[in-house]
C-alpha cells in the first residue's frame, strides 16, 4: 500500500505555483528497492559461499563471461535505480524550472509519530534547495555506480557493495528531501550508518575495520550537537518541521541567547558530518573504503550535509550573528589547516581527503557570511570536480594494483612515489584529471573557479561592511581564505606532477602492464570533466559576465543559480538587511569584482606553473628511498599529531577507565559480590544436605535428639 501511494504522488501538496511534482516518492524509493535487491544476492552470495566452505572446498565466481547472477545482477540493479532516480528527478526539476515556485511544496505520505503533541510526519518538501541537492546526489552518484561496475567487479562481495551503495543514496536522499529536521535526522543517521558498513567494506583487514567505527564513533558526537538543537526548537516552537518553524522564526530575539545556542548546536553536527575542526579526523582514515566509496562520500552525500544543513536553516543562522561568525571561522580554520597537511601526503587518497575538508571549509565560510547561494554553488561545482578527482585516483590505482598483481610485486599502489610517467598509459585519465585540478585550484574558465572566487569575494564583501559585525575577524578570515587557496593550488599540482609526470617509477616490469581503464569507467571520467568546466557558468556573478563579454566570450553565463536560490535564502537575507544594511557592493580593499577575480586567478595559475616546473625537475625517490622529513615537514607529514594527541587525551583515557570499570567494579565487586551470595547459598545447601542423608535410622536419631533438647529445656 505503501509503494502504491508513494508510486502515485500521496498526500496534498502546499500551493506553489504551477509546479505539479512528479513521481517525487519514487525518488527516494528506487534506491531502496535496488538496496532490498541487491542485499537479496548477497545473501544467496553469502548461503553458497558458506556451503561451498562446509564441502570442504571454496566459492568459484567463474571468469568475467560465467558468473552467477548475484554477481551480474547487480551490474544493472545498482546503477538502473540510481539512472531511473536521476530522470525523475530531471523531469520535476525541469518543471520547477519552468514554473514560478515561491513556497515549498510539502507533500506528506502518513503520519510516522504522534505522542501528545509531538507529530512527525513522512513527509518531503520541494524546493529550489532539496531540488539542486536531488540532482547531485543522483546524478553524480549515478556515475559512481557506473564507475563501481569496473572498479569493484573482481571483488567477492560486489553485491553487497551496491546494496550498501544503494542504501548510502537511499539515506541521503532523505536528509535532503525530508520536510522536518526529524527526517533530516533520519537521513543523517543513516548515511553515518552507511559510511560504516562502506569504509569498512574489507572488514576482515583490522585497519579498515578501525576505520569505520572511527567514522561511525567521531559522528555520534556531531550528532549530540544536532539532537540537542532539535530539542530547543521544539521546545520554542512545538515542532520539528521547516515551514512553520521558519514561518515563526523570525520571532526569536536577534542575537538572543536561544537563537545562538541553536546556531552553535547545530554546527557541532555539522562539523562532525562535514569533517570540520576538531571533528575532522575521521574523514582521512575513511580512505581505507574502496575509491568509488570516497567519492560518493566526498563528492555527493555525507560530508555535504553538514553544509546543506546551514543553507537550509538560513534564516536561523542570519539571526544569530555568534553562529554565523563561528561558522565562518571553524570553516576558515579547517581550509587552511587541512591544505598545509596535504602538502606532506603522498597516499594520492590521502591528499584528496585533505582536499576535501579544505574545500568544506570554504563552504564553511561561505554560508557563515551569509553567501548561502555561494556555499552551495560551491557544494555543486566541488561535487563535480572532487568525484572526477577521486574516481580518477580509482582509475590510477586500478591500473597500479593489476600492474602489480602481473608481477607479485607487493608495493603500495596508491603512493605517489611509486607512480610517475603514468600519462603515457593513461591518457584519458591524465587529461580529465588535469581539468579537475585547475577546476580546485581555482583558473579560469574552470568551474572551480566561479564557485571558490565568489566566496573569497563574499568574505571581504561582508568583512568590509561598516556595519558588519567583527570585521577584524572577518578581515582576518579573507587573508587566511585566500592563502588556503594558494596552498590548493600547490598541493594539487604537486599530485598531478608525481602521478603522472616525470619518469615512471612503478617498475621496468610492471610499467608494461599499465593501462588505461575500461570504457565502463573512463566515460564517467568524461562527463565529470565536462562538468567541471562548464558546471560553474551557471552563476556568474553579472561583473565577470561583462568581463566575458569584453574578452569575446561567445558562451552564455548568468547569474542563474543565484536567482534560483532566492525563494530559499530570501528570509535570510532580509534578516541581514533589516540589521546589517546592504554589504553586496562592499569591495574588499578597493577594486572591483572583475580585478580581485583576475588577481585571484592569475595567482593560482603563477603557483601551478611554478610548481611544475620546480617539481617537474626533481628526482622523486621512492618510497623505500625516500628519507624521513625533518622540521615542520615531519609535523605536516604526520597531520600535526592530531590523531597522537586525541588518542593519548581521550582515547588512552577512556580504555583505561574501562578496563578499571571492568576490573575492579565489574569483576571484582560486582562479580564478587554474585559470586559471594552463590558461594553463601552453596554452603548453606551444603550444610543443609548433611542432615537430609535419606537414612530412617538417622532421622529417628535426629527426632530423638530433638525431642530430649526440648524436654531438657522445658524442665530447666
Amino acid at each position: 500500500m505503501i509503494t502504491a501511494f508513494l508510486l502515485q504522488g500521496g498526500g496534498d501538496a502546499v500551493a506553489g505555483g504551477e509546479f505539479h511534482p512528479f513521481l517525487p516518492g519514487l525518488v527516494v524509493l528506487l534506491p531502496l528497492l535496488g538496496f532490498l535487491a541487491n542485499g537479496w544476492l548477497a545473501l544467496q552470495h553469502g548461503k553458497a559461499s558458506a556451503d561451498a566452505v562446509r564441502a570442504g572446498g571454496e566459492l568459484d565466481l567463474g571468469d568475467r563471461h560465467s558468473r552467477p547472477a548475484t554477481h551480474t545482477l547487480p551490474t544493472w540493479i545498482g546503477p538502473g535505480v540510481m539512472a531511473l532516480a536521476f530522470l525523475i528527478t530531471l523531469v520535476n526539476f525541469l518543471r520547477m524550472l519552468g514554473a514560478e515556485l515561491h513556497e515549498p511544496v510539502v507533500i506528506s505520505y502518513w503520519t510516522w509519530m504522534a505522542t501528545g503533541t509531538f507529530v512527525v510526519d513522512a513527509a518531503i518538501q520541494l524546493d529550489q534547495l532539496s531540488m539542486v541537492m536531488m540532482m547531485i546526489v543522483t546524478g553524480v552518484g549515478f556515475l559512481i555506480h557506473v564507475f563501481s561496475v569496473g572498479y569493484m567487479r573482481d571483488d567477492a562481495g560486489y553485491p553487497r557493495y551496491f546494496a550498501y551503495l544503494n542504501l548510502f543514496v537511499f539515506f541521503m536522499l532523505v536528509l535532503v528531501m525530508g520536510a522536518s529536521y526529524a527526517l533530516v535526522f533520519v537521513g543523517w543517521e543513516g548515511v553515518g550508518l552507511c559510511s560504516y558498513l562502506l569504509i569498512g567494506f574489507w572488514f576482515s583487514d583490522r585497519e579498515k575495520s578501525d576505520a569505520g567505527k572511527k567514522a561511525f564513533i567521531v559522528n555520534r558526537i556531531g550528532d549530540f550537537g544536532f539532537l540537542v538543537a532539535m530539542f530547543f526548537l521544539f521546545r520554542e516552537f512545538g515542532t520539528l518541521d521547516f515551514v512553520p518553524v521558519f514561518g515563526e522564526a523570525e520571532a526569536l530575539v536577534y542575537g538572543g541567547g536561544l537563537v545562538t545556542a541553536i546556531t552553535l548546536f547545530f554546527l557541532l553536527g555539522a562539523a562532525g558530518k562535514s569533517a570540520q575542526i576538531p571533528l575532522y579526523v575521521w574523514l582521512p582514515d575513511a580512505m581505507a573504503g574502496p575509491t568509488p566509496v570516497s567519492a560518493l562520500i566526498h563528492a555527493a552525500t555525507m560530508v555535504t550535509a553538514g553544509v546543506y544543513l546551514v543553507a537550509r536553516s538560513s534564516v536561523l543562522f542570519a539571526l544569530s550573528p555568534v553562529g554565523s561568525a563561528a561558522v565562518a571561522t571553524v570553516g576558515v580554520l579547517t581550509a587552511l589547516f587541512a591544505a598545509t597537511i596535504a602538502l606532506k601526503q603522498n597516499d594520492i587518497k590521502k591528499v584528496l581527503a585533505y582536499s576535501t575538508v579544505s574545500q568544506l571549509g570554504y563552504m564553511f565560510v561561505g554560508v557563515g557570511v551569509g553567501a548561502y547561494a555561494a556555499g552551495v554553488f560551491h557544494l555543486m561545482t566541488h561535487a563535480f570536480f572532487k568525484a572526477l578527482l577521486f574516481l580518477g585516483s580509482g582509475a590510477v590505482i586500478h591500473a597500479m594494483h593489476e600492474a602489480y598483481h602481473h608481477t607479485h610485486k607487493h608495493d603500495d599502489p596508491q603512493d605517489m612515489r611509486n607512480m610517475g610517467g603514468l600519462r603515457a598509459a593513461m591518457p584519458i585519465t591524465w587529461v580529465t584529471m588535469w581539468i579537475a585540478t585547475l577546476a580546485i585550484a581555482g583558473i579560469w574558465p574552470f568551474a572551480g573557479f566561479f564557485s571558490k572566487d565568489e566566496i573569497i569575494w563574499q568574505i571581504g564583501a561582508f568583512g568590509g561592511a561598516e556595519t558588519a559585525p567583527y570585521p577584524a575577524l572577518y578581515t582576518f578570515i579573507w587573508v587566511v581564505a585566500l592563502a588556503a587557496a594558494m596552498l590548493t593550488a600547490f598541493y594539487m599540482t604537486r599530485m598531478m606532477v608525481m602521478t603522472f609526470h616525470g619518469q615512471n617509477r612503478t617498475g621496468a616490469e610492471e610499467s608494461k602492464h599499465l593501462h588505461e581503464a575500461p570504457a565502463v569507467m573512463w566515460v564517467p571520467l568524461a562527463v565529470l570533466a565536462v562538468l567541471s568546466v562548464f558546471g560553474g557558468w551557471i552563476n556568474v556573478p553579472e561583473a565577470l559576465q561583462t568581463a566575458w563579454v569584453g574578452l569575446g566570450g561567445l558562451l552564455p553565463t548568468s547569474e542563474w543559480l543565484h536567482h534560483w536560490l532566492e525563494p530559499v535564502t530570501l528570509q535570510a537575507h532580509e534578516v541581514q538587511l533589516e540589521h546589517l544594511g546592504e554589504v553586496s557592493h562592499y569591495a574588499p580593499f578597493g577594486g572591483g569584482e572583475a580585478l580581485w577575480a583576475a588577481i585571484s586567478t592569475l595567482a593560482a595559475l603563477t603557483v601551478v606553473v611554478a610548481t611544475i616546473q620546480i617539481l617537474g625537475k626533481r628526482d622523486v625517490a621512492t618510497p623505500a628511498n625516500d628519507p624521513q622529513p625533518t622540521g615542520f615537514a615531519n609535523v605536516l607529514a604526520n597531520k600535526y599529531y592530531v590523531d597522537e594527541f586525541y588518542d593519548r587525551v581521550i582515547v588512552q583515557p577512556i580504555i583505561r577507565a574501562s578496563r578499571f570499570c571492568w576490573k575492579i567494579i565489574d569483576a571484582t565487586i560486582i562479580d564478587g559480590a554474585v559470586n559471594l551470595v552463590g558461594m553463601l547459598a552453596k554452603g548453606m545447601g551444603w550444610g543443609i544436605s548433611m542432615f537430609q542423608s535419606g537414612s530412617v535410622n538417622t532421622y529417628a536419631f535426629i527426632l530423638t535428639v530433638g525431642v530430649l533438647v526440648i524436654l531438657g529445656a522445658s524442665v530447666f
